[in-house]
């Protein structure tokens, strides 16, 4: 699939998170959202994504944003992940990656002897009626926050 653009119609998902509930992109309807793909819980720059994400919420939340994690995790691998640095936000199981293929984050991946497929590290800004505010596509795990802090600023 082609990479998501600012004013593309976000693709609708459900998901279970860590708790093993269904998690939509419609329950976020109404607030801003920071939906972020990360390839392996537990790993260094996913940590370092997490926990980024993890100590910015107060300032999420008081601009109205929301923030959920997706990786290829189980449930009980990002349960894990979650209580392991005290995330306290969605982290969802896209155990078949159908979701990020939806958002053109599933694809080759350098590292390693050989090219393989997986998550490239994406983000996205939704906004209230589903859009998508900005993209971005192989960003670092310490650049997803002030990428969206930025942008919430500009928007």
């Amino acid at each position: 699939m082609a990479k998501l653009e600012s004013g593309d119609r976000a693709p609708e998902f459900t998901l279970k998170d860590q708790d093993e509930r269904e998690v939509s992109l419609s329950d976020f309807a109404g607030g801003k959202l920071l939906l972020y793909f990360y390839p392996k819980a537990m790993t260094s720059g996913c940590t370092v994504q997490a926990c980024g994400v993890r100590d910015a919420l107060p300032d999420f939340d008081g601009l109205g944003v929301a923030a959920v994690g997706v990786s290829p995790d189980s449930p009980r691998v990002q349960k894990r992940f979650d209580e392991k640095h005290s995330l306290g936000f969605p982290l969802l199981s896209d155990s078949d990656h159908a979701v990020a293929v939806k958002y053109g984050v599933w694809g080759r991946k350098r590292g390693g002897a050989e090219p393989r497929a997986g998550i490239i590290r994406s983000s996205f800004l939704i906004d209230e009626e589903g859009k998508i505010i900005r993209a971005w596509y192989g960003i670092s795990p310490d650049e997803t926050v002030p990428e969206a802090k930025k942008a919430l600023l500009e928007s």
